[in-house]
């Protein structure tokens, strides 16, 4: 199967290259920008006169059934709970908080409030729920001072809510001690006030903050405007022409808090007339048999989901042909952001596609982030491999810095946002001299002669760091390397090692892989691995084998300590999408990375250049 065959053609992607005196590259795409409209919202009300019965959004209810809203009837809901936000004088001085996960109401509300021209906010329901003490929720509503919030599942945020004040809470079932407002009785008839409030809005207008917490792991308020997100969708469909072969269809878990979720795939659904089943799913042991569930009934013909997710669904369809046949039924591509995938999942579905369609369908990813709306570059069939991000989407461009050794990549284009709420500071220093946007991520280029060739991701500027030698520790590349290394015992590596000697890392176990490859009776916990003889000594054959095949003080890891406690969400070492936090993870714990220091050790620090035993040694 051919890359026309999916809508690319030859000189996709063009790309113009300026450089600089001083090392600085930009790069253009040549291609002009296909027109966008200039609200969110209008693309709702194109839809409901163009394909009024095309389902918009589904959600299974209690009983397992698919209830189904068409654009016809989103908008006349979205008309109508916007007529009723009127009442509650909101602006984004007042925008609108919903604590809640992804559902029908919480997409109504979202799109009522940017009806009106009201900024909403999609808080992480972990922030209401997985924190102990609620601290980073209270931060938030300090933030943003909401004028009303949204609680769909409303017992579930019972605590939350203690902390939203005299605030109008709506909601779904009622609680001791708060008044809640159904969704229905906030409803209102349209009115000439709606129809003003409606056309006072524009490109510029505000349609949502996004709460990204970066390295400081305090939340901010990043500022998403409606040309941000129409042009968003603009340039997703260029970079994915099959997208206008049909209305695509979507099966989605991924939280719309995040910009991956709540941005990219639900533009893609509205800029697109597309309809959105909405999984309850989740990459996860327990949550990854509703995905399969609902994998089985809705055939998708683009398929997002992080490299776990599809890890997942690689193993499921090994095992199960009628699930192979009814994914790849209708599939013209699929697409992972998040973080890398490894070469062997992508091995294996491109082995379940040929065995299944003769061919291999489109693995799509690209580099993007909260405040460039999400996207910035995009990959095409022909640089389809692991670390590869591609080249800018049409209306980016591209500046490529050298940065302490290596090239931070930077943003300009209407998908780039103004900055952070109530953070000017932030704002500053997060562009440059030129108004580029640093995304803080550094890349190489495939070839250094032709920079149209593409781009491959090369860590995170700001987690390198020296030895006490002075040579350069990449953190990106190195951690994806012992991920491989130590595959699939591993979530995640912390590296240690500024102004030290040599190298060290702080494991962190993937519990229920441990579990099955150690022929445990039950998942265990960190602090039970930590110590565990049979996984230290499993890592420390792995570990050595890596460090004889890099031995450079820039890539050999000389000690290791599995975490003794799971990360926390409350001290930033996590995130709610389950990534780590380097930084806060070296900040939290000083403890562990000064016994990887120490000249005495115990049984739970591997020793890798050593060549005793862990269990020998003292």
């Amino acid at each position: 199967m051919t890359r026309e065959a999916f809508g690319w053609t030859p000189d996709e992607f063009l790309t113009e290259v300026e450089r600089r005196d001083d090392g600085t590259m930009l790069l253009r795409p040549r291609g002009a920008m296909h027109a966008y409209p200039a609200r969110l919202t209008d693309l709702l009300e194109h839809w409901a006169q163009v394909a009024p019965e095309r389902t918009f959004v589904a959600r299974r209810d209690a009983g397992g059934d698919w209830v189904r809203v068409s654009y016809a009837q989103m908008l006349a809901r979205v008309q109508r709970v916007a007529a009723g936000l009127l009442a509650h004088d909101l602006s984004a001085e007042r925008p609108v908080a919903i604590l809640s996960g992804n559902s029908i109401e919480h997409l109504t509300v979202a799109l009522a409030a940017m009806w009106i021209g009201v900024p909403y906010c999609p808080v992480s329901p972990s922030y209401s729920q997985a924190s102990a003490d609620l601290k980073k929720l209270r931060y938030v509503l300090e933030l943003l001072t909401p004028g009303l919030v949204a609680a769909f599942d409303t017992r579930m945020f019972e605590a939350a809510l203690s902390f939203v004040g005299d605030v109008p809470v709506v909601g779904d079932a009622q609680i001791d001690g708060r008044k809640i407002i159904s969704l229905a009785s906030l409803e209102a008839p349209p009115s000439a006030e709606l129809d003003r409030a409606h056309e006072a809005t524009g490109p510029e207008t505000i349609a949502k903050f996004l709460l990204t917490s970066g390295s400081t792991g305090q939340p901010k308020a990043v500022i998403s405007t409606h040309v941000m997100l129409c042009s968003n969708a603009a340039m997703t469909l260029q970079a994915m022409p099959f997208l206008r072969d049909e209305p695509p269809v979507l099966l989605d878990w991924l939280p719309w808090n995040h910009t991956f979720g709540g941005s990219h795939n639900v533009g893609i659904v509205l800029f697109n007339g597309g309809t959105l089943y909405i999984d309850d799913g989740k990459p996860t042991p327990k949550g990854f048999a509703e995905t399969v569930r609902n994998l089985r009934e809705i055939a998708t013909t683009v398929y997002f989901n992080v490299p776990k997710g599809f890890e997942a669904l690689a193993h499921e369809m090994q095992k199960d042909p009628e699930l192979r046949q009814k994914f790849f039924s209708r599939l013209k591509a699929y697409f992972f952001a998040g973080a890398a995938l490894s070469q062997h999942t992508w091995d294996a579905l491109d082995a379940l596609s040929i065995a299944e369609l003769g061919y291999k369908v489109p693995m799509l990813t690209g580099l993007g982030a909260t405040e460039t709306g999400p996207s910035v570059t995009f990959t095409t069939p022909a640089m389809g491999r692991a670390g590869v991000i591609g080249l800018p989407a049409a209306g980016n461009v591209v500046k490529l810095a050298p940065v302490a050794g290596k090239i931070e990549i930077r943003a300009q284009g209407p998908n780039v946002t103004p900055g952070y709420w109530r953070h000017p500071e932030l704002t500053r220093s997060a562009f440059d001299e030129e108004g580029f946007y640093r995304l803080g991520d550094a890349v190489k280029l495939l070839d250094p002669e032709d920079p149209t060739r593409g781009l491959k991701f090369d860590g995170r500027i700001a987690e390198d760091f020296k030895l006490a030698s002075g040579t350069w520790v990449s953190v990106g590349p190195l951690r994806a390397e012992l991920l491989i290394a130590c595959a699939p015992y591993l979530q995640d590596v912390v590296l240690a090692g500024l102004n030290q000697d040599y190298l060290s890392a702080i494991l962190l176990p993937d519990l229920v892989k441990c579990a099955a490859e150690l022929n445990l009776p039950e998942v265990p916990t960190h602090a039970q691995l930590a110590t565990s003889t049979q996984l230290l000594e499993v890592l420390r054959a792995r570990l050595q084998a890596h460090a004889k095949r890099f031995p450079g003080n820039s890539m050999c890891v000389r000690r290791a300590m599995l975490i003794p406690t799971a990360p926390s969400l409350d001290r930033g070492e996590i995130t709610d999408k389950g990534s780590i936090n380097q930084r806060a993870v070296l900040e939290h714990r000083e403890d562990c990375v000064a016994r990887l220091y120490a000249a005495a050790t115990g049984h739970d620090i591997i020793d890798i250049l050593d060549e005793q035993p862990a269990r020998q040694r003292a």
